[in-house]
């Protein structure tokens, strides 16, 4: 599975959270402490957002590890965004390792993350296509499960271009994994899987926690909110912010040694953020219905 983190406040530069922190993102890249195995360097991509400039995000993506790649360095070094998505890779097993398959996806003006994997994907994904109008079909261009759930996400959202709140992000996500699960009754798929979702429009956000089997644990996820990440001797940390200078994080691993600014997110629990910052987090029950609605 891969790491992820997903940023929204006041403006940030992208390597104050990429590789400032303890345990940032490039360091998880190939030292993460809550996965089996260690090493996510199936490629990485980094998305962010530049409103005075265009609502729809720019995406820097690459199939070479995120712990080598000097313009992903450079890059980070010299942009700053109030929103950005950042992703490091672990192609499941059969997955290619190909830039195409290396998330932030984008769409309009959303962007879209996955850690986790979809059981059984190849026995469904022609149900998933089937499922989708020509305009997103022809918009994959990958090979992953992690993209065509983007494209059911987009098609149950209907309009790419469109601001919606925060507690719709929320729902769209819980039915996307309703419509995944559907299909996977029907394929007689057993094994458990794991959704862990993020999406943006840039505004408001939200992520998923979850994972099929609810005797399992769900890949981790965290967040923290009303701080300020301020990098100095060497190390970052999470101190008080002033109003214009708050902020959430929300990442698959905690970046800074202060387990007191993280919150862990329950299993099987939705957090939203609202363009205002507010954080809300909900327990969803996902059913394998019978019509797949």
């Amino acid at each position: 599975m891969c790491r992820f983190l997903c940023y929204t406040g006041s403006p940030m530069m992208l390597a104050d959270l990429l590789y400032r922190p303890g345990h940032s993102l490039i360091l998880q890249s190939y030292k993460s402490r809550e996965r089996r195995e260690p090493l996510n360097g199936d490629g990485f991509g980094v998305g962010w957002y530049q409103p005075e400039i265009s609502q729809t995000p720019c995406v820097f993506t690459s199939l070479t590890p995120a712990w080598s790649n000097r313009n992903l360095q450079r890059l980070s070094e010299h942009v700053k965004s109030p929103c950005f998505f950042a992703h490091v890779r672990a192609a499941s097993p059969g997955m290619q390792v190909a830039e195409a398959n290396c998330h932030p996806f984008q769409f309009g003006r959303y962007l879209w993350m996955h850690n986790g994997t979809v059981e059984g994907f190849n026995r469904i994904k022609r149900r998933v296509q089937q499922s989708l109008p020509d305009h997103l079909f022809h918009a994959i261009q990958g090979t992953t499960d992690s993209e065509h759930a983007f494209a059911i996400f987009l098609n149950l959202l209907g309009d790419a271009e469109r601001v919606v709140p925060a507690r719709e992000l929320g729902q769209l996500l819980v039915r996307t994994v309703e419509r995944l699960e559907h299909w996977a009754l029907e394929a007689e798929i057993a094994g458990p899987s794991y959704y862990n979702f993020a999406v943006t429009d840039g505004r408001n956000l939200a992520a998923i926690r979850y994972v099929s089997d609810q005797r399992l644990e769900p890949a981790s996820l965290y967040y923290a909110t009303g701080k300020k990440f301020s990098y100095s001797d060497g190390d970052g940390c999470l101190g008080e912010a002033a109003e214009k200078e708050r902020a959430v994080i929300i990442a698959s691993e905690r970046l800074t040694e202060q387990k007191e600014d993280w919150v862990r997110v329950a299993p099987n629990h939705v957090l939203m953020v609202t363009d205002e910052l507010d954080v809300a987090v909900e327990l969803v029950s996902v059913q394998r219905r019978a019509n797949g609605s």
